[in-house]
């Protein structure tokens, strides 16, 4: 009679250091502001810059007053809006929060300058000369200096607003005749582009236009897809929204 073994059945050997897939879907707001704040720290580290060196500017627009709450209780502060209105309306809805600063990251009219300079912390998108007058204007007015940001349009792209490269020191120096107003550095949106040399191309040539008219400690440039790029480049503050709040509906 033939007679067979049977191995017994061992209990199956638990996997150690492995982690499930993580659905970004189900992530909280500050679980993703940490884990941006890990990929930062990571970016800082491969250029040897401390992390202290980058701001991180959570990009907050047509997002609900509820989600920057949440933003803010994780211990966020600073927040990107692009839309003059919707930036007074957050800056009432918000006033109990201190320390909450708002910065403009979409275009300025003129028109609308004297709204956001009493709630700005920080003005991104100045591209002519005209502007930079109307806001030294309503500054002087108002007793106070404003930071503000020259947006240099790096791509050349006939949809996006922003000086020129060749334009930018010209306007620097304007901006930096004006009393009323501090210039910190640079701001781009570059090409939307899959090719990551090609980003950090521009980025490279922001930082190279930030370094020829000197004095400058600011460059705001980096998004979502690609502030690990920019921070590696000297981006000093990143302007990340999808990565933080999800993407707009």
């Amino acid at each position: 009679m033939c007679t067979h073994f049977y191995p017994p059945v061992l209990p199956r050997p638990r996997l150690t250091g492995y982690c499930a897939p993580v659905d970004e879907g189900q992530l909280t707001i500050a679980l993703r502001i940490a884990k941006v704040r890990t990929q930062i720290a990571a970016a800082c580290e491969r250029t040897l810059r401390p992390i202290s060196s980058v701001q991180l500017l959570a990009v907050s627009k047509t997002k609900s007053e509820a989600a920057i709450r949440e933003a803010y209780a994780a211990g966020q502060r600073d927040f990107g809006e692009n839309y003059v209105q919707e930036m007074v309306a957050k800056a009432a809805a918000l006033a109990d929060l201190p320390d909450l600063r708002l910065h403009l990251i979409g275009p300025l009219q003129r028109n609308k300058v004297k709204q956001v300079l009493p709630i700005a912390a920080l003005i991104h998108t100045v591209d002519r000369e005209t502007l930079a007058d109307e806001i030294q204007k309503r500054a002087e007015a108002l007793g106070r200096v404003v930071p503000v940001l020259i947006e240099v349009n790096v791509g050349g792209e006939l949809s996006k607003a922003g000086c020129t490269p060749d334009d930018a020191e010209r306007l620097a120096d304007h901006v930096r005749a004006c009393k009323n107003l501090s210039l910190r550095g640079l701001m781009t949106i570059p090409p939307d582009t899959d090719d990551r040399d090609r980003t950090r191309g521009y980025f490279a040539a922001l930082r190279d236009l930030r370094d020829k008219i000197g004095n400058l400690p600011d460059l705001s440039m980096g998004m979502s897809h690609d502030f690990e790029i920019a921070i590696e480049e000297g981006a000093t503050i990143v302007r990340v929204g999808t990565a933080i709040f999800g993407s707009r509906s």
